[in-house]
């Protein structure tokens, strides 16, 4: 068997664009991979293009490993967010080649199931009116859809330090979320790299009555030393990792322990495989993974493939039962969090268990997305200007 080509779709809506990546064999079977790039959609279609020609075209979709190797080290440099995102799009079909191939699930070639289910947490929930009342209606939400976790960034457009007001106005958000909730949800806080390590320490503080389940990248990610001072400091687990593209790039993470959870991206750390072997190395230093997921239900089908085979696997990330959740109707077999338990359970199918409509995907036609973290209302998804 080989590849015969590639063709892209990308799915648009304001403040995301997926990226969907097909890839075709001589013997007629199609895989499907997919990554959410954030400003950077049309540079990930013109990196595809020259990988098509330069290592994809008439390559053996089996032999993942060979093709990721060659796409990755090929081209002299060193591979960033979009080479890797590149990487991990055609990996991810490959694999679901492969499975469809072999009439297998893609989790039964990584070694097997480890679980029947993995739990699920919910993002993208909160896109209402910043405040309590509102935030209280949105998560009891969250719960009445079956979920049994959350995650929510409280800090506005907080950066560096955030003020006396904004502190307190951040803890009545947390709180009335943890009402909400119930004390047997997780919470999850995101600081999306927000502060600075005495901010994100006095923060952690203020809301520890709360019980985070974590600590999410509470510090900007390029300085492992201020993460470390954090780590030190606080009782709560702390999380981090999707803004790194190279699982040999978490060697210093995992050496100053500052991490108890890992997050990376299956979309952007080169697909599957490259996933199951960084939580392989993590599982050596004692250390949960939970992959960052703001994809689509390829993605997140992808993500489950590593969840179901690693006994380290925490939880993953879902944006698709809330922001923008009509997306979902681009793929056949979508993933679903089950009301019953708020978990995914196994399937069966053959591959990824999923399938791209194509005529589906082409209504939502790529956008001039955006997603700026720093500007008010940014936690609606719903950014100004934008258009294509």
């Amino acid at each position: 068997m080989r590849i015969t080509g590639i063709s892209t779709h990308v799915v648009g809506t304001p403040w995301r664009n997926l990226t969907y990546v097909q890839v075709h064999t001589d013997e007629g079977i199609t895989g499907v991979g997919e990554t959410r790039m954030l400003g950077h959609t049309d540079a990930l279609l013109g990196y595809l293009k020259e990988a098509e020609a330069n290592h994809i075209l008439g390559s053996d979709p089996f032999a993942v490993e060979d093709l990721v190797r060659r796409m990755k080290y090929g081209d002299y440099g060193r591979a960033g967010e979009i080479v890797m995102s590149g990487i991990a799009v055609v990996e991810m079909a490959c694999w679901d080649i492969k499975g469809k191939a072999l009439g297998v699930p893609v989790w039964q070639l990584l070694g097997g199931k480890v679980t029947d289910k993995v739990k699920a947490y919910a993002n993208g929930w909160y896109t209402t009116e910043r405040t309590p009342e509102a935030y209280h209606k949105a998560a009891r939400a969250v719960m009445e859809r079956g979920y049994r976790a959350l995650k929510i960034d409280p800090f506005g457009t907080g950066h560096f330090e955030l003020d006396h007001q904004d502190t307190l106005y951040a803890v009545s958000l947390i709180e009335a979320v943890r009402d909400a909730i119930g004390p047997e949800a997780e919470l999850m806080l995101e600081m999306h790299g927000r502060f600075s390590p005495s901010t994100a320490v006095r923060l952690a503080h203020e809301l520890a009555p709360f019980r985070p389940a974590w600590l999410e990248e509470p510090v900007p990610p390029e300085n492992l030393k201020a993460l470390e001072k954090v780590a030190a400091k606080v009782d709560m687990p702390v999380a981090t990792g999707e803004r790194i593209h190279d699982r040999i790039e978490f060697r210093e993470l995992f050496e100053s322990q500052a991490a108890d959870i890992i997050q990376p991206d299956v979309g952007h750390i080169g697909g599957i495989w490259e996933t199951r072997k960084l939580a392989a190395t993590a599982e050596t230093h004692y250390t949960l993974v939970a992959p960052h997921n703001v994809g689509g239900p390829v993605l997140t089908a992808a993500s489950l493939q590593v969840g179901f085979t690693t006994p380290n696997f925490k939880i993953l990330e879902h944006f698709n039962d809330f922001a923008d959740a009509e997306i979902k109707k681009v793929v056949k077999g979508a993933p679903v969090v089950d009301p019953e338990d708020g978990c995914f359970h196994l399937s069966d199918a053959s591959g990824l268990g999923v399938e791209l409509d194509v005529d589906a995907a082409a209504e939502f036609p790529q956008q001039q997305a955006r997603f700026d973290l720093w500007a008010e209302g940014w936690e609606q998804r719903k950014p100004k200007g934008t258009g294509r």
